[in-house]
């Protein structure tokens, strides 16, 4: 895979001002997180803020007064204890306030990682099929996805920021009434590093940004290589030196190219750093000197040095702090940009609820489909009619468009040609949720989820997740009763390895409660599509002969290879290059002597 350069990313200074527009919309979302949590942290942090200005002065009180003692002997010392024991307390006070700041920012950023994981997931799940086939779409996912976590330090910088800021205007408060020269020179120390940081952080930024297909691909061969999914094709091929050769030569390009970054940005950072140090002492000489003549006292030495040490700290640390808070920002446009995307199929104005019953049935006409960036039709010209209560079998060799023309049943893609109907209106004016709610769909590749056996199959309609008796009854219908029954902790098993006291099922056990999901919900079109190709042609034939007695009044779609049975379908849809090649009854089709009577005489002769 070919490392690829967005265009989009500029290296100018004005790209890392301009994302600092993200931040009123990040800082939305904190304050509905948890408005509390958050004006508690504003608070703590101006408190905060006050407390170096403050310890600063009573210093240098306090190295005045033990000067003033020195020369006067049986002096009191009550005001140098009260000192003494104000600047304890700012100190203690300090800590306490940095462990509550500490504590609040923690709260805060995982309540917020929560929320924003989240918002990532109930937006994923408003997209279209469509758009998660598409490796674009994938670069945009993983890039939001390492927001949900890593922002949260983002708000952190920006609240020390503000924090810092309050604390810099203290200070510089007191340094202008000595000296306008010293935060001239203040600002001149800093300006440098500033403008170095900022340079490379977009350099970083740019990188990474850059290499988000391949930092995918990394995360992709690391679970490759180290999975209880894959363990088996990779110990039997013997992929391990092909997959730790792969990674090894993608990570070790991605270092390169980091590497040249970081060295430079090492030896310019130390360079620029050393030019903020000679100012630094250049200003402390000048302090030292103005002692030294009697112009300011002692304690003013330590208290303006002390100040303009604490400020030239904190000033580079706002300058720093400042480009890793707009690279954050950058970053976070990711987010943004995700959770701006919409998707296309979406309920029009006005849609209206799908017929209960249905009344005549769906009909395609000249329906055609073809994926994005693909010059190929999946579907091309369909017609038919699927009755009500009618079950219709599919059939094709792999690739014929069987899988596309469910999906288009489902409106998880749209036809670019052609409409599909429901009771003589077209689909997209009925509402989409209960369009789904009404078709119960299965397909060949169903997740195994890592849950409890109940869950597994309250999927099918998870608002009934806690309706045991439901749960049963679909597992009943399903035969997957005889596989959960024999289980440890039966319904509340855990399926799968990858958790403690898990236990793994077979293939065909597992589809037996994945079809138990297709009878959790009042469905009125009940979809398969190949479900049962785990299981032996005699299991199969059982399942779909209960399938059939369990339907009956509804509408039914099967997608199976096995033609004993496809032929238990009232009619049979046989397509080719997704173009309806023949239809009609088993009897029909095999009177007619065209495709489907040549591929079932095939089948049937492998079993003589």
């Amino acid at each position: 895979m070919s490392r690829r350069k967005d265009p989009k990313v500029s290296k100018s200074f004005t790209t890392q001002f301009a994302a600092l527009k993200n931040l009123p919309p990040f800082f939305r979302l904190i304050w509905d997180t948890s408005k509390t949590l958050f004006i508690f942290n504003i608070v703590l942090r101006i408190l905060k803020a006050a407390i170096p200005l403050a310890i600063l002065y009573v210093g240098k009180e306090i190295i005045d007064e033990v000067i003033r003692l020195i020369e006067v002997t049986d002096g009191a010392k009550d005001y140098l204890w009260t000192m003494v024991a104000i600047e304890l307390g700012l100190a203690v006070a300090s800590e306490l306030l940095n462990r509550a700041i500490a504590l609040l920012d923690s709260l805060l950023g995982d309540l917020f990682a929560n929320r924003s994981s989240v918002m990532l997931i109930r937006h994923a799940a408003r997209l279209d099929l469509y758009q998660f086939e598409d490796p674009e779409f994938y670069d945009k996912l993983e890039m939001a996805r390492r927001q949900t976590v890593g922002r949260t330090m983002l708000m952190s910088q920006v609240l020390a920021q503000l924090q810092d800021m309050i604390t810099l205007l203290f200070l510089g408060a007191g340094l202008l009434t000595f000296s306008p020269w010293l935060l001239l020179i203040l600002f001149l120390a800093v300006i440098p590093s500033f403008l170095g940081e900022t340079h490379f952080n977009q350099h970083t930024y740019s990188l990474t940004r850059s290499w988000t297909p391949e930092r995918r691909e990394l995360d992709y061969l690391r679970f490759v290589g180290a999975s209880d999914e894959t363990a088996k094709e990779v110990k039997i091929f013997n992929l391990s030196g092909f997959l730790a050769t792969r990674f090894k030569e993608l990570s070790d390009r991605y270092y390169e190219a980091n590497k040249k970054i970081s060295v430079k940005r090492a030896w310019w950072g130390s360079f620029l750093s050393a030019i903020g140090s000679l100012a630094y002492y250049g200003a402390y000489v000048f302090i030292i000197m103005q002692t030294t003549a009697g112009l300011i006292t002692v304690g003013s030495l330590t208290f303006l040095a002390g100040s303009f040490r604490q400020m030239r700290g904190m000033l580079q640390g706002i300058m720093n702090r400042f480009s890793k808070i707009a690279e954050g920002s950058l970053y976070l446009q990711d987010l943004f940009d995700f959770l701006a995307l919409e998707p296309t199929i979406k309920d029009k104005e006005n849609s209206q609820l799908i017929p209960t019953p249905i009344q005549e049935g769906f009909t395609f006409e000249n329906v055609s489909f073809k994926y994005i960036n693909s010059e190929k039709y999946a579907i091309r010209n369909l017609s038919f009619h699927l009755k009500k209560g009618e079950k219709l079998a599919l059939v094709g060799e792999n690739g014929a468009g069987k899988t596309t023309l469910v999906k288009l049943l489902a409106r998880l893609y749209e036809p670019s040609e052609g409409r599909i109907l429901l009771d003589g209106k077209d689909l997209r004016d009925y509402q989409l949720l209960d369009l789904r709610k009404n078709i119960g769909i299965i397909f060949q590749d169903y997740i195994r989820f890592q849950m409890k056996a109940s869950d597994n199959i309250a999927v099918g309609n998870i608002e009934l997740n806690k309706d045991m008796p439901v749960i049963t009854q679909a597992a009943e219908k399903s035969l997957a009763d005889t596989v959960i029954n024999d289980l440890p902790g039966q319904y509340e098993q855990v399926l799968g390895k990858r958790f403690n006291n898990g236990v793994e099922l077979s293939g065909g056990q597992w589809q037996k409660v994945a079809l138990a999901r297709a009878y959790m919900r009042e469905a009125q079109l009940l979809i398969l599509d190949e479900p049962t190709s785990a299981l032996d042609a005699r299991a199969e034939h059982e399942v779909f002969l209960r399938f059939a007695e369990l339907i009956t009044g509804k509408s039914a779609v099967l997608i199976s290879h096995r033609f004993s049975t496809v032929r238990m379908a009232d009619r049979i849809l046989f397509l080719e290059n997704g173009q309806l090649l023949e239809l009609g009854s088993h009897e029909e089709l095999m009177e007619k002597d065209g495709k489907y009577a040549e591929l079932f005489n095939l089948q049937a002769a492998g079993y003589v």
